[in-house]
Order: C-alpha cells, then structure tokens, then sequence
C-alpha cells in the first residue's frame, strides 16, 4: 500500500492553526468528511477521541497518527495535516506535535488496519520524508511530499 493510494489533496492541510489535539481531531475529521459521502465528521471525531482515551497514538518525534476502524464504504482513508504551531499530543516521548496523519480502515479489515499503520509508520520514521513534510509551505506542496514527489 502506497501513501498515494490514502490520501488526497482535499485531504491534505499545511499549516492548519489549531491549538489542542481536541481541535486537531476535528479538523481531520471535518477534512475527511468533507471529501466524502460516507462519512459523518461528527461520528468520525467520537471514533479519533475513543481511540485516543485507549491511548496516545503520538508516535514521537513531533508525530501524531490517529487512526480507527469506521465505515469507510471498504476503502483505507488517510488526511494529512501539518500544524502552524506544535500542540501537546499526550506522545509517548513527551514532545509537542506539528505532523499529524490520521488514517481510516473498513471495520472489517484487522489485517489490512496493521498494515497500513506498518506503512505509515515506517514513512514517518524516514528522516527525509519528515522534513519534506515539515518544508511545504501550500497543501499542494504537502500533498507532493507526502506521496514522494518532492523526496
């Protein structure tokens, strides 16, 4: 699975203003609803602040990836979104994120659930990937890193 197979540009956001991972959770999910016939923004936050009450998905390194099972018509679904400011994330090494990339898996599908997260995950281990993320300067530019255009 390719990055450039969960997201799209309308997904994608650089530079959002936002000032709590509350907030941050609505706008991905506002984000991903609002390309989308299937999806419930609202429905779709209560599944990101369910998931995070089970435990932080601030990987580190100023990352964050929330992520849930949810009726997504069988599709995976990933939003990008960088933040103008870093925002407490509850992460596991304690620092404030500024990268945010939340995905989405049909209810069903465990294995495939495991690994998109492997994939992503491993995506944003790379420190070239990150910094090409944390350059972009329009959601366009965002968008091109993220799917290894600009890499």
């Amino acid at each position: 699975m390719q990055i450039e197979s969960l997201l799209t540009i309308k997904r994608t956001l650089c530079h959002a203003d936002c000032s709590s991972k509350k907030r941050a959770l609505e706008m991905l999910a506002t984000l991903i609803a609002e390309g989308s016939e299937n999806i419930n923004a609202d429905e779709l936050f209560q599944q990101f602040i369910s998931r995070e009450r089970l435990g932080s998905t601030g990987i580190g390194e100023g990352i964050a990836i929330p992520h849930c099972r949810f009726k997504t018509a069988g599709a995976t679904v990933g939003a990008l979104m960088t933040l103008a400011k870093p925002i407490d994330f509850d992460s596991v090494d304690g620092q404030p994120v500024d990268i945010v990339f939340a995905m989405l898996v049909p209810e069903n599908a465990e294995t495939e659930h495991l690994h998109a997260l492997a994939m992503l995950a491993e995506h944003l281990q790379n420190p070239n990937f990150v910094q090409a993320l944390r350059r972009a300067e329009t959601d366009e530019d965002l968008y091109r890193a993220a799917i290894g255009n600009d890499i």
